[in-house]
């Protein structure tokens, strides 16, 4: 008898008490739509009724004029460039954070947060010290002897690389080592325990487990690259123009507000697939705490 209660005891739903947090949602959503969805449906909508002519038309000729299809191109190109080196990067310093306890944690933690806290204009000009022509990696590359003439690492394709990957990399590095943190590590002993290396334990196990931050990671990187504009606008050359630099360049300076707003639409609709993406291989009630 006493078994039976306890299982009817066990078998109670006990839900907790209402507190309203449901009605939260609306001050939140109102906030969204007065600060974000009119702000750029105004934009668009002032841009279509300013254009003189057929704006549909416009936009056509836009996106399939060389121009614009040489900036999306290499806007494309440059930002998988930048979360593909961002993810080798990233890897090995999340998994190392797994690994490593107390103050060696703690001195990589601040290592990569610290930037990521720094302003993007002063880590921009910190590797444009590094990369000039009489900076401190051309200098010591003299030095020793490993070339006779500067490298040319500035204001072109290779500094954008390089300057973007740095700025990004926290981004990635954060996302992977949370998703690594809640890899239990017994499967592994479990593996070590039945003769599999740590190279073969590495590949059939963490790194299948680790695919979701990979993924998560990649999208997040690669969503933030598509629409940077300092460091390419700081780092980059006349021929590395990407399609924020574009969109400020009409805004700002040809004042052609049409125009910046064909390839802000093309921006947006870009971020708006890859999040769809981002959302259809991301666990979000996980991250947002739910069961």
């Amino acid at each position: 008898m006493a078994e039976i209660a306890l299982d009817k005891v066990q078998r109670i739903d006990v839900k907790p008490p209402s507190l309203g947090t449901d009605k939260l949602i609306y001050p939140v959503l109102g906030f969204l739509t007065v600060f974000f969805v009119l702000p750029i449906a105004w934009f668009f909508i002032k841009s279509a009724l300013d254009f003189d002519g057929n704006f549909a038309v416009m936009l056509y000729e836009t996106f399939t004029s060389p121009m614009f299809i040489t900036v999306a191109w290499k806007t494309v190109w440059i930002s998988l460039v930048v979360t593909l080196l961002a993810l080798l990067a990233a890897y090995p310093v999340a998994f190392t954070l797994t690994q490593i306890r107390s103050f060696k944690f703690t001195l990589v933690v601040i290592c990569v947060v610290v930037p990521y806290f720094t302003s993007i204009i002063v880590r921009t000009y910190s590797w444009m010290i590094i990369l000039g022509t009489k900076g401190v990696l051309n200098k010591f590359l003299i030095s020793i002897g490993l070339i006779d003439t500067p490298l040319n690492l500035m204001y072109n394709m290779t500094g954008v690389v390089i300057g973007m990957t740095y700025v990004l990399l926290p981004y990635f590095v954060l996302t992977l080592f949370a998703t690594m943190k809640g890899i239990d590590t017994r499967l592994l002993q479990a593996a070590h325990s039945m003769g599999a290396s740590r190279i073969h334990a590495f590949r059939k196990i963490f790194f299948p487990l680790s695919m979701p931050g990979v993924i998560s990671g990649f999208l997040i990187v690669y969503i933030l690259a598509i629409g940077f504009f300092i460091t390419p606008a700081l780092m980059g050359g006349p021929n590395d123009v990407m399609m924020a630099m574009l969109i400020q360049r009409n805004i700002e300076v040809t004042m052609n507000w049409p125009l910046a707003c064909a390839l802000s639409l093309f921006l947006l609709v870009i971020t708006l697939v890859i999040y769809a993406v981002y959302c259809r291989y991301t666990d979000l009630d996980k991250m947002l705490g739910k069961s």
